[in-house]
């Protein structure tokens, strides 16, 4: 009998997962010897010196969540009513539950935006559904602390899909007149 494996077993999801943790994946110096021409001395001070800075946060998979059926990615901007604590902390204590929101973050510019999130679901309806029941359904007085909302969809085609981690390096980089 044949075994058939798929990337999302069990086996390969708790893989993934222990990658993540600190000390699992190690940075190959010789392949970042051929990249750089640095000596392998030199890699290992500056990879040490990084982690302890704290510029390295560590070294782990990167996941292309599409493969899993994860073909929406939202991004939701809220004004949120900061007076209302009681319903603020409720809300905050269930986006930490909820692993399709992978970030928020306080947002300031143009409009009365002031928390930014990003999730990512399998289709709209997912979104929508999960939405309703964990937070709307749950938390008493969300229509006082939520004022407005918009959302917005990203899905394919993506027309760019890079990293953040090579656009600061990038960045840095010109600023500094490195080639």
């Amino acid at each position: 009998m044949a075994i058939h494996i798929k990337a999302d077993d069990v086996v390969r999801l708790k893989t993934i997962q222990a990658l993540l943790k600190k000390g699992s994946v190690v940075p190959n110096n010789r392949q970042i010897k051929r990249y750089s021409g640095f000596h392998k001395a030199t890699i290992k001070s500056s990879v040490d010196f990084l982690l302890k800075d704290g510029v390295l946060q560590g070294f782990g998979p990167k996941i292309d969540f599409h493969k899993f059926g994860f073909k929406l990615e939202v991004i939701e901007m809220l004004h949120i009513d900061f007076a209302e604590k009681v319903i603020f902390k409720q809300y905050l204590d269930a986006v930490e539950k909820d692993d399709n929101i992978y970030m928020v973050s306080a947002v300031m510019g143009s409009g009365n935006w002031n928390l930014l999130l990003r999730h990512f679901y399998r289709d709209i309806e997912s979104f929508h559904n999960s939405t309703q029941k964990n937070y709307y359904e749950k938390i008493k007085g969300i229509y006082k602390l939520i004022k407005d909302r918009q959302i917005i969809y990203a899905t394919a085609p993506f027309y760019k899909s890079g990293s953040r981690t090579t656009s600061i390096i990038n960045i840095l980089k010109k600023e500094k007149g490195i080639d």
